[in-house]
Order: structure tokens, then C-alpha cells, then sequence
């Protein structure tokens, strides 16, 4: 999945249902998903009964004529590091080297803004299968333009040698992924050569995906230019920018003009990528030091404060997406918050301006008075830099799920694990993340697609909604019976000896048993609706199922459980029903751990009891979800435009190794079935684009069954950007169009609302 894209122009965007050449034409991009293209199937149909429906939020980019952006001037945009390499194809590549490569080179395809790929005009007159016995050739006729920035045609060599780099055959390239180019049999110059002829040896209904990006032959012709040579530097490229310098000393990237560019004349003179922590891209926006950057919901209160009463043009009414991905797919943990834009003003704009309560241990004068002054002074220039911001914003082509762990514990029982997902209210889940951001709130229906991705359906109906009755029904039949003998456990960490563990609804060492978990931190609705909880408890002893439980409750010990709740502890076997939930901590995962309070107290209604534990955001995957040593946790999953091919290494049935360990790929949850392997198999080896869109939603439905993990909602994204900066911002699906990015001209206005 990938974070940004600006669509295509509209001289060149496509609508929707519009003809397209050849089968289909698709394309992807990962948020941590494929190097610089979102890649789905190909157009679906566009009636009313297709399932895909509509991306639930458009992009938000304040897009403007070419005519009304000026020409030159320097964009600096916040990203969260320097890359480690520039290959998208190596293991350490990041958002930022897949950002990197859309503005450098060539992509054959591009993705809409419906998440659906499009062939890339500035590359590709066309590209087409003709034939498929005895085998599957795709012939790609490119622009007669197209050379890279040595003078050198796009051509046969540049695509053979990818080609011999990535199939997987040569172990010496330190590859990351190699799916689809180890299905390729030969590549050959076709009738002149401007012509590409691609012959696969297996049939390959994902090979719009191939390609994008392209690496010239000086980069993938040998494993020593491939390993290393592409690292730091990227001497020859053929997008519309050029990489002018990687200077690590000061955390920046430069791109200029690509002089020899051949499309639309670029309008920005530079764009400097520039990396600024989360967490001080609020002081970085208000000190003027960049111009966009993705943001959390806290700093675009700020923004939106800033602008006074009836500022609310500082956030614009987008939904739509972005999309970054640099090689196979990457989980992510939630970077954005979800307070309100507006109001909440406690958390105030105290981080607007550096730290205010320095300076006051000077030793000349009134230094109290002087520093507030000071302060005030700061904080006033802050604002004024701010109100040139606005936000916009959309959802990412991004989902955060639940993760159950089935590999061992209670979990390994599917029962169990159906019971944790009917126990959950998706849709309040939804809604508290993305109604107080103004963005659609709608459960997301499908692990393998978003909503207007070709192979977008909502399959959630095999596993079914929130039922309490039904998963009290199922954990009774796998065993968990109320009020069970339990036996003294040991007291353990829950996930590592640097987790801090968290612990809801213990009994208490004086005697009391403790419904639901303490007051610290609640909100003053949950304060107030956990005080009518406890005055009904009082009055007639029932439990009353409302939202949030029943936080600090508190009755003798040996008083019977209201009626409708667990009559004690679950347990089985002496052992009580407890989920260790790992979480990662930091200010930036603030979002994960509301929703984990929310779902946790879900989870206490039906008897299932967590244990919390906050580990490192460092450590998280690698540690943590990777090694399996959790029971629950919460991570993103960016969507592919290519879900046969994408999604199948993070479904696949785990395989046992020669050493008795697992062999996962990228199935963090350790379930799997050989009919889901099956039907991604069959779904990437058919050319029919209506028969693979099928398969891949069949394989959706048995994913949900086998309840491996439970989508939730697609991530939110804020960007601050400055009021004059056009065609660029919360992108959406579709892919960033570098050349159009620019200021306006002096009196130019953007059109109205998101595009």
C-alpha cells in the first residue's frame, strides 16, 4: 500500500468506465506495498450491481490548471527519513525510496483514483496480450520520447535486465521480492525498438504489476550496480525529476528538473524531501521550514485553531488516499490520531512554539514576565505561520485489522477466535476513529481490496456481525465455562521483559471483584456512563450492555454476576480465559491504544478478559508480531491494485520447516488454509480478469471464515500543506503527478473541493 499519488491530469484521466487498451490495465503502490505503483486488476464493470462500489473518500489535492501554477519554486515536503537505498526492490527500501522513484522513473502503469491501474501515457502507447498459446506473450510498444537522462532509449535491454535481476534465479542480487518476473521466460526486442516482447513460461494474470518502476540496465545489469551501486545514488533515471544530491548530514533528499524530460514541462524548480519526525512536523510547519507533511490529528487542531473562529477552511473536506510502497507488503502501525480537528482544545497549541518554559532561569530582569513575553511572542508568530496552512485530508489505501495469533493458546481453536470477532462492533469502531475527522466511516469489507478497487467485495457476511449471544454460544462450545475452577498462574510478562503490561478486571487482593477497569484516563462521557452503570447495578443486579462496559464497578466478592455476564473468570482446565494484546507505545500510536481500550472492553462483555502490554515501536514486528509472541495486536495492511499476487504471502497456510519451526512469509497470524492457497494460485494463473477478480473473492470469504485477522478501517490521512500549493496533498489511490505539483500564481485559486 502505498500513501501518495495525485491522479492523473484531466486531459489524460480516463473515467471509470471508459475502454481501455488490451485485457485490463492495473496497477498498485504498498504503504509499505509495491515500488511506486498501487496495483489492482483490471476495470471492473460499472454497473450498479458491481460489488467494488466507490472509493469511500476522494483525494484532496487542490488541484488546478497547469495555466494557473507557477513555474519554479522549491517544495519541501516532510518525510520520516532518508531511505536507505534508492532500489524499491531491496529489503530496507521505504515510502520515501518508492517516492522517490515515481518522480524518477519510468512506471508503466499508474493507478486512478479509484485504486484501478491505467497504462502511463508518458511511457506506454500500449500494451496488450496477443497471445496466450503456447504462451503468454505481452507485447509493450513505448513512447517514441521516452529515453533516459544520458540520451538513451527506454527499450529491450532495460527490461531484460530487471528481468534477469529479479527472477530469483541469480542469487547473487539481494532481491526482496521476485513474484511475477520468475514466471517470464524470455524478453526480446520486437519489431523495432520501440517494441518489448515478453514471453511467460507460466500464465501471469497480474503482469500490469512488472515494471513499475524501471530501473535502467546500469542498475540491474549486475549484482554489484544492483547491491550497491543504487544505494545512495541514482546516476541515471527518466521521470520528470532527477536525484540531485542524498545529503545524510543534513536529512534531505534534492530532486531537480529532469532537463531531458519529454511530457508536460515541469513546474516545481526542486522538491527537497526532508526528514522531520512525526512529532516535531507541528514546529516544523509553524517555524516555516516545510511546506507539506503528513500530520496527526492533534497538529491539525492546531492548524484548524489557528485560523480563528470560522477558520474551518483550514480543513478541507477531502477523502480520498495515498499510496507509497516500496517492495512487498509491509504492515505499519497507526501514525494518526483521532481527536476531533476542531474543539478538544486542552491539548492546546502548546507544542506550536518549541519549549515555552525555557528561558526563565536567566539572569538578567524580570525573566518570568520576559519569558512570557517572549512566549507570547513565539506563540503569536507561530500562529500567524500556521494560518497559511490548511488540511487536507482523505483515507489511505490502508486498513488497520485486529491480528489474532492461532499458532498456539486459545486461540489455536477457531472458536475462539470466531467468538473474539463476534464480540466486536465494527462499525463503533469505525466510527470513533474517522466520524470526528469528517471522514467516511464505514467498516472495511474485505482483507485483499478497499472500496473501488476492482477486486473490492464485502465478504464479512461469512463470518457475521456482532453477536454476544454467539460468542458466549462459542466459547462455551469450545470449553470456557463461567466460574470454572482456576488455578494460581505465575506471574508473566505478556509479551517480553520490556513489555509494560497492563492488566483489565483482576480480582483485587482485599476481596473485591472488579468489573471492568479502572477511572484513570476515562473520558467524562465514559466516567458519566460508567456511574448510570454502577446506579443500575445497584437498583436490579442486571448487567446492562451498554457501550464501554462497566469501568470501575465494583461488588463483594461472592456476589453472584449480574444476569447476562459471565458468572465469574472463563476457564478451562484450571486456566483462565486471558489475550495477552501487545501494543507498541509512543505518542504516535496514541490512536491503536483508544481502539485497544475499546475492544478490549468488547471482548469483557462476552467473558474474554486481555492483558495489555506496550512494547517499543522498534521492536514491535520484529519481536513481537513477527516472532508470534503475542495473542492480539493491531497493524495496517496496505491495499493492492495485484491482491493474487500481493496478498497471497500474507495469507498463505504456514509451512512447517525442516527444524520443526514455521515457515510464515508474511501470515503474522499463523492461520491458513490450503483452499485460500488454492484460490490465490488459480486467481494469479488466469488471464480472464472477471474469473481472477472472482477467485479473489472467494478467497476474501474463506479468509474471514478462517478468522485469521478482522479488518476494522482504513487508516485516516491529515496533510498540512500551504494554501497556495496545488495539485498535491491527500492524494488517495492514484498516483502522484510530480510535473503538475506547484504554487499558484498571484490571485490563481485552486477549484473548490476536493478533486
Amino acid at each position: 500500500m502505498s500513501h501518495d499519488g495525485v491522479g492523473p491530469r484531466p486531459a489524460r484521466q480516463s473515467p471509470a468506465c471508459r475502454a481501455t487498451r488490451g485485457p485490463g490495465a492495473v496497477m498498485r503502490s504498498l504503504a509499505f506495498l509495491t515500488a511506486g505503483a498501487l496495483a489492482a486488476p483490471a476495470l471492473a464493470g460499472c454497473s450498479s450491481e458491481d460489488p467494488a462500489g466507490k472509493p469511500l473518500a476522494g483525494q484532496d489535492i487542490a488541484p488546478a490548471a497547469r495555466s494557473q501554477v507557477a513555474d519554479g519554486g522549491t517544495l519541501r515536503w516532510a518525510v520520516d527519513a532518508v531511505p536507505e537505498t534508492l532500489n524499491t526492490f531491496q529489503a530496507d527500501a521505504d515510502a520515501t525510496t518508492s517516492r522517490i522513484a515515481q518522480a524518477v522513473l519510468p512506471s508503466m502503469y499508474r493507478l486512478n483514483e479509484s485504486g484501478r491501474p491505467e497504462i502511463n501515457p508518458d511511457y506506454l502507447e500500449s500494451a496488450e496480450v496477443v497471445d496466450t498459446e503456447p504462451r503468454q506473450v505481452v507485447l509493450y510498444k513505448l513512447h517514441q520520447q521516452a529515453v533516459w537522462s544520458d540520451g538513451r532509449e527506454i527499450g529491450a535491454a532495460d527490461f531484460a535486465a530487471q528481468w534477469r535481476a529479479l527472477s530469483g534465479k541469480d542469487t547473487a542480487y539481494w532481491t526482496a521480492r521476485n513474484a511475477g518476473y520468475d514466471r517470464i521466460e524470455r524478453i526480446e526486442r520486437g519489431a523495432n525498438d520501440l517494441e518489448v516482447k515478453v514471453t511467460f513460461a507460466r500464465p501471469y494474470a497480474d503482469w500490469q504489476s512488472l515494471f513499475s518502476p524501471l530501473y535502467p540496465k546500469e542498475v540491474m545489469g549486475t549484482p554489484d550496480s544492483f547491491n550497491d551501486g543504487a544505494r545512495k545514488k541514482l546516476k541515471v533515471t527518466a521521470g520528470p525529476f532527477t536525484v540531485k544530491e542524498v545529503d545524510r548530514k543534513d536529512d534531505e533528499v534534492t530532486l531537480a528538473r529532469n532537463p531531458r524530460w519529454w511530457g508536460d514541462p515541469v513546474k516545481l524548480s526542486e522538491i527537497v524531501l526532508r526528514a522531520v519526525p512525526r512529532e516535531e512536523r507541528s514546529a516544523a510547519l509553524a517555524a516555516g521550514a516545510i511546506d507539506l507533511a503528513e500530520i496527526d490529528a492533534p497538529a491539525a487542531r492546531r492548524i484548524a485553531l489557528a485560523a480563528g473562529p470560522g477558520g474551518t477552511g483550514a480543513a478541507r473536506q477531502g477523502g480520498g488516499r495515498n499510496t507509497d510502497d516500496p517492495k512487498a507488503p509491509s504492515p505499519s502501525t497507526d501514525p494518526s490520531g483521532f481527536d476531533e480537528i476542531t474543539g478538544d482544545e486542552e491539548s492546546g497549541s502548546d507544542e506550536i512554539t518549541g519549549d515555552e518554559e525555557s528561558g526563565s532561569d536567566e539572569n538578567t530582569g524580570d525573566e518570568e514576565s520576559g519569558s512570557r513575553a517572549q512566549g507570547s511572542r513565539s506563540a503569536a508568530d507561530a500562529t500567524r505561520t500556521l494560518r497559511g496552512f490548511e488540511v487536507r485530508k482523505s483515507l489511505e489505501p490502508a486498513y488497520t485489522q485486529l491480528a489474532l495469533n492461532g499458532a498456539d493458546g486459545p486461540l489455536a481453536d477457531e472458536r475462539v477466535r470466531r467468538a473474539v470477532a463476534r464480540a466486536l462492533d465494527r462499525e463503533a469502531l469505525a466510527k470513533a476513529v474517522l466520524k470526528p475527522l469528517g471522514l467516511p466511516a464505514k467498516p472495511v469489507g474485505s482483507h485483499l481490496a478497499l472500496a473501488g478497487q476492482a477486486a473490492y467485495a464485502d465478504s464479512s457476511g461469512a463470518l457475521g456481525g456482532q453477536d454476544t449471544d454467539e460468542a458466549q454460544a462459542l466459547l462455551a462450545d469450545a470449553g470456557w465455562v463461567p466460574g470454572g475452577p482456576v488455578k494460581k498462574q505465575k506471574k508473566e510478562n505478556a509479551a517480553g521483559p520490556e513489555g509494560e503490561q497492563a492488566t483489565g478486571n483482576p480480582t483485587d487482593e482485599d476481596g473485591t471483584y472488579i468489573v471492568g477497569e479502572d477511572d484513570k484516563g476515562r473520558t467524562d462521557a465514559e466516567l458519566e456512563e460508567a456511574e448510570e452503570y454502577r446506579r443500575q447495578l445497584a437498583q436490579d443486579g442486571k448487567q446492562h450492555h451498554q457501550g464501554g462496559g462497566a469501568p470501575g464497578a465494583y461488588a463483594p466478592k461472592g456476589t453472584a454476576a449480574p444476569a447476562g455476564a459471565p458468572a465469574g473468570p472463563l476457564a478451562k482446565d484450571g486456566r483462565p480465559l486471558t489475550l495477552r494484546f501487545v501494543l507498541p507505545s509512543g505518542p504516535g500510536s496514541r490512536a491503536l491504544h483508544t481502539v485497544a481500550d475499546r475492544i478490549s472492553r468488547m471482548l469483557e462483555r462476552v467473558g474474554i478478559h486481555t492483558e495489555t502490554t506496550k512494547v517499543p515501536e522498534e521492536s514491535y514486528f520484529k519481536d513481537h508480531i513477527a516472532s508470534g509472541e503475542y495473542d492480539l495486536a493491531l497493524y495496517s495492511w496496505p491495499a493492492s491494485a495485484f491482491p493474487a499476487t500481493d496478498a497471497r504471502p500474507i495469507y498463505a497456510k504456514p509451512v512447517p520447516a525442516a527444524d520443526g519451526s514455521l515457515t510464515v512469509e508474511q501470515n503474522y497470524t499463523r492461520v491458513g488454509t490450503d483452499q485460500v492457497d488454492q484460490l490465490f494460485d488459480q486467481a494469479v494463473a488466469t488471464l480472464d480478469q472477471e474469473e481472477s477478480r472472482d477467485l479473489v473473492r472467494k478467497a476474501d470469504a474463506r479468509i474471514w471464515a478462517a478468522v485469521g485477522s478482522i479488518p476494522l478501517y482504513q487508516r485516516p490521512q491529515l496533510i498540512a500543506a500551504r494554501k497556495n500549493l496545488a495539485n498535491t496533498g491527500a492524494f488517495g489511490f492514484a498516483t502522484p503527478v510530480y510535473e503538475d505539483m506547484g504554487f499558484l500564481k498571484k490571485n490563481a485559486r485552486p477549484a473548490a473541493g476536493p478533486s
